[in-house]
């Protein structure tokens, strides 16, 4: 089984790295080169940089950034935000990035993914998945999660997996920002019903929050921000709690 993946993500708007709660009351947490750097030199395993920016005068600032990411970082990176053609795509990826991400745009236009895929290969697409819970069942939500969609998730991540999806990031709107943990029983049905990694997002607040959804969760990967950012835990001093738990982890 391969080893765990621990991938902090640096929101970036206006070529700062930023964080929040639910995409809202954003604070400057640094410079994101800087911190991809520092988080890199830590062990981490990949990094992902979503651009939260709005217009696209600012997304040609990013694809500049992505260019000084390449350069700087050893690890592999996936990028998203405003991606909604596969000539965005086309421009990151030849910017430096090793992956990218679509969320709003692959949920209006599902053959984006086909398209992306088909031109570079699923192993280059990683679908950003959003849901909430609205009476029991979970719906896709898109624009940061304040769109809600009658798409229902497990209905979608399958569709997703058969149009070429080679990963999926799962964030609970719910959770995301909170710090109070992920819905490991959905992560495990996730599991379930696809056959490509998933990476979980939205929601750690400790080691055992990260520990819990790598093992009951089953996912592939864990993702987070705040705990990262704030320097409450080093990756290398969690990768190495999360070994002393038993989970296998590249250290």
């Amino acid at each position: 089984m391969p080893a765990k993946r621990i991938i902090p993500c640096l929101d970036v708007k206006n070529g700062r790295t930023v964080k929040g709660i639910n995409f809202e009351q954003l604070r400057d947490v640094g410079d994101p080169v800087e911190l991809g750097a520092y988080y890199a030199s830590q062990g981490a395993d990949e990094l992902v940089y979503l651009d939260i920016s709005a217009t696209r005068e600012q997304r040609e600032t990013f694809t500049t950034l992505v260019s000084e990411i390449s350069d700087r970082i050893n690890i592999p990176f996936t990028v998203g935000g405003g991606i909604t053609t596969v000539d965005d795509a086309a421009r990151l990826l030849d910017a430096g990035a090793d992956k990218i991400t679509v969320n709003s745009a692959a949920v209006a236009n599902p053959d984006l993914i086909v398209g992306i895929a088909r031109r570079y290969g699923s192993q280059f697409v990683v679908v950003a998945v959003d849901a909430r819970q609205i009476d029991g069942v979970w719906r896709i939500t898109t624009h940061g999660g304040s769109v809600t969609t009658d798409r229902e998730l497990f209905d979608w991540v399958s569709e997703v997996e058969k149009r070429g999806a080679g990963e999926i990031m799962f964030t609970s709107m719910d959770h995301d920002g909170t710090r109070s943990g992920y819905p490991c029983g959905t992560f495990s049905r996730l599991a379930e019903t696809v056959s490509i990694p998933v990476i979980a997002s939205g929601g750690a607040g400790s080691v055992g929050d990260i520990a819990e959804v790598l093992t009951t969760g089953r996912a592939d990967a864990a993702l987070a921000a705040s705990i990262f950012h704030y320097g409450e835990i080093s990756i290398g001093e969690l990768k190495r709690r999360l070994s002393g738990a038993g989970i296998e982890v590249r250290i």
